[in-house]
């Protein structure tokens, strides 16, 4: 699968092409959702391989910055991400997928359910930022 090259701002923002807009990198960031809930699950990356992966298989393919790799989400956890809808933003520089998600337990590789399990807050005597746990 190969995707269209951006057009104009017109055609981006308004037209019926997916033209996803890579970075320098060749990423585009990723929000996973989950279908059930609409709660936020994770954010990752995805270059033009694992974005048709996706698309043809219809379960979450990231790229792995750390690993310099494709991979699927869930292969060694069970949590398989099958893709329920993908949307793009304006600019088609970033998408938000919303996945049901199979298997037990949670998205994190922490064994959490979402990778944003922490609150930030700023002490208002130290002027340093804190995080405490969200509270799942």
């Amino acid at each position: 699968m190969t995707f269209a090259a951006p057009g104009s701002p017109a055609e981006i923002e308004e037209g019926d092409v997916f033209m996803p807009r890579f970075d320098q990198d060749g990423l585009i960031t990723c929000i996973a959702v989950d279908a059930g809930d609409g709660r936020l699950l994770m954010v990752a990356h995805m270059n033009a391989q694992s974005l048709a992966r996706t698309l043809e298989t219809g379960e979450a393919w990231y790229w792995s910055r750390s690993r310099r790799q494709l991979w699927r989400k869930g292969a060694t956890s069970g949590q398989i991400q099958r893709l329920v809808e993908m949307r793009t933003d304006c600019d088609q520089d970033a998408l938000v997928i919303t996945v049901a998600v199979g298997g037990d337990g949670g998205c994190c590789h922490t064994g959490r359910r979402s990778c944003f399990y922490r609150t930030v807050s700023l002490d208002p005597q130290t002027r340093q930022a804190r995080l405490a746990p969200a509270g799942e």
